[in-house]
């Protein structure tokens, strides 16, 4: 069921997103009076699921779902026809339009996907606010069980300060900044300490089993016990949490791995605290120090618990615009800085470019239309700042040599445009391979 859940959430979101970007194109040459041919959601390679045609255009949906695209009378493409490009230009075609409509023809895609993004961070600010843990409120520190931050140093307890000197006000600014940090600081025993990171951090991070960074310190709450468990029969309910074990207290899920090790193979005594009332029941340790069941996560109940504080704000809707700008903006910034990374060998990050599966792990296994919503506008931003990279067959490309044109005053030719579309459909291909191979080196090795 979770699988069902998270493809639903990929394969609407990846086609709103197809849609809207080939509507940038299709408008503008509408409006223009050129020819569109074609108008398709995913790629028809031999056949279409589904195609009608109305007016002059075929509207339809290819079986391939790697993209989708408009076929424009006349224009140089990834459909290379040669043929309608040997014949006289026609006034209804792209070749024949002055270089400003041609020009905001391939802009219109990346121009529809960066307004959607901005429109969906408007609609979220009023919609829901924001709400985030106060990091002043985290009591014991992080847990850190990641072999790569305990080996530079860091350990469980440790309360994160800075990362890359910005101070952390919240939890989630940890996360933010992370990507184009050379150092942390943090506060043991307090004492502030700063560590620095390996340059090529983010590639080891990309590569390593384990990618936990600074993770919150919570309670074992109970979410499901496992069918095969000798505990299964035991009254335990979801949300229950597990307090103590044989009388001793335990605060934070962490600690029980370390507890429960030295009572392998025993049946234990474990305090539940169930809503207000606190209980007590007998668990089985099995041989490898567990008690077979899956934890479950709610930040609103640990926050009643006293672990640390949610802080909230809402926005009235006029609010609302500045706020969605500013995450807009600042979501574009934090992008480039990951390709800046990703385009500089040394540090690594290439190592965790991903492809189609990368995308789908990133969406939640139960419906969420707040994740939905904020997935989907980060990934409009990503397809419009991939689609503007000066790559020949991107729409990057084509505003390359249209600006070209509008500079010089000369055209370039036929022939070039094809050589250039080609190499330019090699490249993509050179890339879709490798972020797609990252993946499956990814999920047969860690």
């Amino acid at each position: 069921m979770e699988f069902v859940i998270k493809i639903s959430q990929f394969l609407l979101s990846l086609s709103l997103l197809i849609v809207l970007h080939e509507l940038g194109h299709f408008i503008p040459a509408k409006l223009f009076k050129t020819r569109v041919e074609k108008f398709y959601l995913f790629f028809d390679v031999k056949f279409s699921l589904f195609k009608k045609k109305i007016g002059e255009t075929v509207y339809g949906i290819g079986w391939l779902p790697l993209g989708g695209y408009v076929k424009i009378s006349g224009m140089i493409d990834e459909s290379m026809d040669t043929e309608q490009m040997a014949q006289p230009a026609q006034p209804w075609e792209f070749r024949s339009k002055p270089t400003w409509q041609r020009l905001i023809i391939m802009l219109g895609g990346v121009s529809v996907n960066f307004v959607l993004a901005l429109i969906i961070y408007i609609f979220m600010a009023y919609g829901y606010g924001d709400e985030d843990i106060s990091a002043a409120s985290i009591k014991d520190g992080y847990w850190v069980e990641n072999p790569l931050l305990i080996d530079l140093g860091f350990k469980t307890g440790d309360k994160v300060v800075a990362v890359g000197g910005v101070k952390v006000v919240n939890e989630s600014d940890i996360k933010s900044n992370f990507l184009a940090a050379k150092s942390i600081t943090i506060e043991r025993d307090g004492v502030e300490k700063t560590i620095d990171l390996p340059q090529d951090f983010l590639g080891q991070l990309s590569t390593s089993k384990d990618r936990s960074l600074f993770e919150l310190r919570v309670p074992f709450m109970v979410g499901q016990v496992i069918d095969s468990s000798k505990n299964k029969s035991v009254d335990l309910k979801q949300r229950d949490v597990i307090t103590a074990v044989n009388g001793n207290e335990i605060k934070y899920f962490d600690q029980f791995s370390t507890v429960l090790a030295s009572l392998k193979g025993q049946t234990v005594t474990v305090t539940v605290l169930r809503d207000n009332e606190t209980l007590s029941r007998e668990l089985y340790v099995d041989k490898n120090g567990k008690l077979g069941i899956f934890p479950a996560n709610s930040p609103r109940r640990f926050s009643e618990l006293g672990y640390f504080d949610i802080v909230k704000k809402e926005y009235s809707f006029a609010e609302s615009f500045g706020v969605g700008y500013d995450k807009f903006i600042g979501q574009i910034t934090s992008y480039f800085g990951q390709l800046k990374l990703i385009f500089s060998p040394s540090t690594g990050a290439y190592k965790g470019v991903g492809g189609f599966k990368a995308i789908f792990d990133i969406f939640p296994d139960t419906w969420s239309w707040q994740a939905f919503w904020s997935i989907t506008a980060f990934l409009s931003i990503m397809l419009a700042v991939l689609n503007l990279l000066p790559i020949p067959a991107l729409d990057g490309g084509h505003v390359m040599f249209l600006l070209y044109e509008m500079i010089s005053g000369r055209k370039p030719g036929d022939k070039f445009m094809e050589y250039a579309q080609m190499v330019g459909f090699f490249i993509l291909i050179a890339l879709v391979l490798f972020a797609n191979g990252n993946d499956i080196f990814k999920a047969i090795f860690n």
